[in-house]
């Protein structure tokens, strides 16, 4: 059975060519298809459409008010899929984002520029924040989540691994001494984050056996940022993900420490997305800059190991 498009379409080429003949022709029926195809569709409106004479077709009135719908019908189906086939060679759209402050401030805010460049068409709208939102809810596109994720039922998409680093200022070591070994940190002034559990514990290799060093200091804090700064500024030792720190190593106001120890655990990024939404153009656009962006980069952290 034909849909109610496919006989629009079919009946607009029969008024447009005065016959079923010519409309066969157009669509790749045969004369007698078109003919029951079309009376099928009167006897579903209840009205003729068609006057038919042996010589010629005309359109009733009710068949010329049709044929204007017709007309305005398939051609908002046309520019709906011209809209669309576009938007896959040209995103756009407007895009809600979710993020951790964090994120925002060492990932996205340096690297937005040239996705807006990229993507002209594509507005962002960020929700900057520690709170876990609810996406359907909150009608977000994507969320950026760091960590293992629960079993949600949201399509996730793995942007990046970022291993945490242990660091500290130069005047810190300057003034307190370098640990040299992972037992060394129970002496030293360390920054935690208050909000995660087990921050305080920091786990390291020695003699290829996992051992975790439970460290203390004078802050705690629920910010990355603030601890960062704090580290910077002397305040103790520091360990975050290379995403937070990197920069500040790469321009020496940080250093790492205990590299040949540092366990491999990795903090993977996602991107969370409410299901249907990865298929948009705009949002595979945006992940997939991501994928590129925050791969590796000059100011990436090389964790050496042991020999």
């Amino acid at each position: 059975m034909a849909s109610s498009s496919t006989e629009m379409a079919i009946f607009q080429r029969v008024a447009e060519r005065g016959s079923f003949a010519g409309a066969a022709d157009d669509v790749g029926l045969s004369a007698s298809a078109v003919a029951k195809l079309i009376s099928r569709l009167e006897q579903r409106l209840g009205v003729r459409l068609i006057n038919r004479t042996t010589r010629h077709l005309a359109l009733t009135a009710e068949g010329e008010l049709y044929l204007d719908r017709v007309r305005e019908i398939l051609g908002a189906i046309d520019a709906a899929e011209s809209e669309i086939t576009s938007a896959r060679a040209s995103p756009r759209g407007h895009l809600r984002v979710h993020t951790f402050p964090v994120v925002a401030a060492h990932e996205l805010a340096p690297a937005l520029p040239d996705f807006l460049v990229r993507h002209p068409h594509i507005t962002l709208d960020f929700m900057v924040t520690n709170r876990v939102v609810d996406l359907v809810g909150e009608n977000v596109d994507v969320s950026l989540r760091m960590g293992p994720l629960e079993d949600s039922g949201l399509v996730s998409r793995r942007i990046v691994d970022l291993t945490r680093i242990v660091c500290a200022s130069p005047s810190y070591l300057a003034k307190h001494g370098r640990p040299v070994e992972p037992s060394d940190l129970v002496r030293h002034a360390c920054l935690t984050l208050s909000r995660n559990p087990g921050s305080a514990s920091w786990p390291f290799r020695v003699n290829g056996k996992l051992t975790r060093i439970d460290v203390k200091g004078p802050v705690s804090a629920d910010s990355a940022d603030m601890l960062l700064q704090l580290a910077i500024g002397g305040a103790g030792i520091l360990r975050l993900s290379e995403h937070v720190v990197a920069r500040s190593i790469h321009e020496g106001l940080l250093q790492p420490l205990l590299q040949e120890a540092q366990d491999p655990e990795t903090n993977p990024l996602y991107a969370l997305l409410p299901p249907g939404r990865h298929q948009a153009p705009k949002v595979r656009a945006f992940i997939d800059f991501l994928i590129e962006r925050l791969g590796p980069a000059p100011w990436r952290i090389s964790v050496r190991r042991g020999d």
